[in-house]
């Protein structure tokens, strides 16, 4: 079977919502589930994040990070970093997990690096979109978090499926989108509960169209995922040069340029990335 013909297979199967989840991913699955509840007493969120280890040390490292620890004051409870980041945030860090998971265990080399440059590239693009809604695009920056932990999450289930479809990672990604790749991220975006303005945004990022400077949620994401210095391994060949994205990048914001703002942002964006490095 070629790749095309595997793609076609996969988003057929996606739409159907027939999804192989690997059992890896189903706790912080549940979890999530459970944070779409707004009245969840907090006890309860918290224990359940308690249940996932990795889930409860970046919840409490995320409430100490700069973005989210304005006071100073350190904590070390998942409880008081629940409140304190609050359900949503907890909902993204559960999805952050889930998204991290989603391509399993792969015992291939050459998959496993491809999930983890996979994952380095998407912190730098979710760190970097939370700054740019907040400072430039004028976004909430907890949606354009979100969407940038989702937004290569076709990519994590493809490499999840590499071991049932050899070489459907080969090739150039250029035509994935065509081949039915934005199927598969959509049927997996509906599977996690993705907002549709966000799953819109991933449209918007698989096209590459990008106004500048950015106002909408996609913009953002496509700007992030561009100015991000780790790319993504599913998008770009390691035979290819990049070209510096900040020398084309002229957007003015008021009397700074983007690129002094995200230079201002630096520990912001540092702090952020370190949070989601599961």
């Amino acid at each position: 079977m070629d790749r095309r013909e595997a793609f076609k297979q996969i988003a057929a199967e996606a739409a159907k919502g027939k999804l192989a989840f690997p059992t890896s991913a189903e706790v912080a699955l549940k979890i999530q589930k459970a944070l779409d509840d707004p009245d969840c007493p907090l006890d309860q969120a918290a224990k359940l994040v308690q249940t996932e280890p990795l889930l409860a040390a970046r919840v409490v490292a995320i409430a100490n990070s700069v973005t989210y620890n304005r006071s100073g004051r350190e904590i070390t409870d998942v409880r008081t970093a629940v409140s304190r980041l609050g359900f949503r945030t907890v909902r993204t860090l559960a999805t952050a997990l889930v998204t991290r998971q989603m391509a399993g265990a792969p015992t291939d080399p050459v998959l496993r690096k491809y999930a983890a440059d996979l994952w380095e590239h998407t912190a730098h693009v979710a760190a970097l979109s939370s700054v740019i809604a907040r400072r430039v695009s004028h976004l909430d920056p907890e949606t354009a978090l979100f969407a940038g932990v989702v937004h290569e999450v076709g990519g994590f289930y493809l490499i999840s499926r590499a071991k049932d479809y050899p070489g459907i990672l080969e090739g150039d990604p250029a035509d994935w989108v065509e081949e039915g790749e934005k199927e598969i991220s959509q049927a997996v975006l509906k599977a996690l509960k993705v907002p549709e303005p966000v799953m819109e945004a991933v449209d918007t990022l698989l096209l590459g169209f990008m106004a500048l400077p950015p106002t909408t949620l996609g913009d953002t994401l496509l700007l992030a995922d561009d100015l991000a210095p780790v790319e993504s391994p599913l998008r770009h060949s390691p035979s290819q040069t990049r070209e510096d994205p900040r020398g084309r990048i002229d957007a003015i914001i008021g009397e700074a340029t983007l690129i002094s703002i995200l230079e201002e942002s630096t520990q912001e964006v540092e702090s952020l990335i370190g949070a989601l490095r599961f």
